[in-house]
């Protein structure tokens, strides 16, 4: 067996939608590495998209997984609850930035807790719209499509989207667009378009994903705290990708001078295991009534174990300063290419959620083919690399927070590499 014939047998029976970055197949990963099926090593800088922050197969997780397996996989919380799912929404409750009174539900997915979070505000308020912002990333569902700030591929050709969702666009220094024009779209929204007292939320990343890791500036949450607080507008902050220790904090949230009432995550909560959490302010998650929220498989057992296991590692290991150590290392590895490549116009991100950009040469326009073949000579290189951005001009570094130094430098070396080569075409 090999990753061509695996591929083929891919191409012919899963859907063309499901895109693919590479075309090698795990056969198996610890912490940052991975080996394919014909016993390649790769360097994971993606973490299967900020997934397995504690790295893969974390021997406290997967004991933690083991030993729940082995008591019972599946009950459905709804049917015959379990402890560990109280004692995992009680840990959230207490962590999640916000001084109220919280309380969780736990589903299975990043856009699932989306729409869960969407709900809660709706019915909660009694108003129907959302705003979004334009390059935000929110799911593949109908709701999560509609409120994601980008077409292609999220939107193009499925129809129209859900109705009374807003976009605005995101402050990007670089792109020319400070805070305050920001702010002011939402204003004019409320005075062309929008009645303030229709609107149900305000849901931001703090660090965009997909849309490239724009870190939203101080000054805009404050003003959409100030916002939601003037016309009764439930803020949520979409922590996805941004949560459990990837920016430096346990959440991006904890490092701002505002909270928002309502918290969505996934990816790094429950370390490979699928598992999403809405957690917000007690009267809030309390408006729907008992059917109104929840799922089969919302908070599975086996997620759970794991999830309770991974804030005992974040905690324990000191994750929060060990992402700010690598992202410190990387972005100065990083400032030191970019000194001799002109396409690298900015280098950027909190923690270990890292980004570079690349424009052409000249400067005049962004870069995706270059963004693309940093990534191919990446992979050349046995090292694996993502792209992100709204004009796919945007490699981004999400390797697990655990990953060894002695793997690390490795890895910065073979991107280094990648960009030389890059840069000859």
């Amino acid at each position: 067996m090999n990753n061509a014939d695996v591929n083929s047998r891919r191409e012919a029976a899963i859907s063309r939608g499901v895109g693919m970055m590479t075309q090698v197949y795990a056969e198996r990963a610890l912490n940052a590495e991975i080996w394919d099926i014909e016993g390649n090593r790769y360097i994971d800088f993606a973490a299967g998209i900020a997934v397995v922050n504690t790295g893969h197969c974390h021997p406290k997780v997967i004991a933690a997984a083991e030993k729940q397996l082995h008591a019972f996989t599946h009950t459905c919380h709804q049917v015959v609850p379990y402890e560990s799912y109280v004692r995992l929404a009680e840990r959230l409750n207490e962590k999640v930035p916000g001084d109220f009174d919280k309380k969780t539900v736990f589903v299975t997915t990043g856009a699932e807790a989306v729409e869960n979070a969407i709900k809660v505000a709706r019915i909660a308020t009694n108003r129907p719209a959302v705003i979004a912002f334009g390059g935000g990333f929110h799911g593949r569902t109908f709701m999560g499509m509609s409120l994601t700030g980008k077409v292609e591929p999220y939107k193009k050709g499925f129809g129209a989207m859900m109705p009374d969702v807003y976009h605005v666009p995101f402050p990007i220094d670089l792109h020319n667009v400070p805070t305050e024009q920001s702010l002011g779209a939402i204003t004019k929204l409320f005075k062309a378009d929008l009645d303030p007292a229709r609107v149900a939320a305000i849901i931001i990343e703090p660090v965009q994903g997909e849309g490239g890791f724009y870190e939203a500036p101080a000054d805009l949450m404050r003003g959409l705290r100030e916002l939601c607080d003037e016309h009764g507008i439930v803020m949520i902050a979409d922590e996805v990708q941004t949560g459990f220790a990837r920016t430096g904090n346990l959440f991006a949230m904890d490092g701002y001078d505002v909270s928002a009432d309502i918290t969505t995550m996934a990816k790094g909560l429950a370390g490979g295991f699928p598992l999403a959490a809405v957690t917000g302010r007690a009267d809030l998650m309390d408006a729907a009534n008992p059917g109104g929220l929840g799922g089969t498989y919302g908070g599975s057992p086996m997620g759970v174990a794991a999830a309770n296991a991974v804030l005992d590692v974040i905690e324990e290991e000191d994750l929060c300063n060990r992402a700010n150590e690598l992202g410190s290392r990387l972005k100065q590895r990083l400032e030191q290419i970019r000194q001799t490549t002109p396409q690298m116009v900015d280098v950027r991100g909190p923690g270990f959620m890292v980004a570079a950009e690349f424009n052409t040469a000249d400067g005049s326009a962004p870069d995706a083919d270059f963004a693309n073949r940093v990534r191919a000579e990446g992979m050349k290189r046995n090292l694996i690399l993502l792209t992100c951005g709204t004009y796919g001009n945007v490699v981004r570094f999400l390797a697990p927070i655990t990953i060894p130094d002695d793997v690390f430098a490795e890895g910065l070396d073979l991107l280094e590499q990648s960009i030389e080569a890059a840069k000859k075409g």
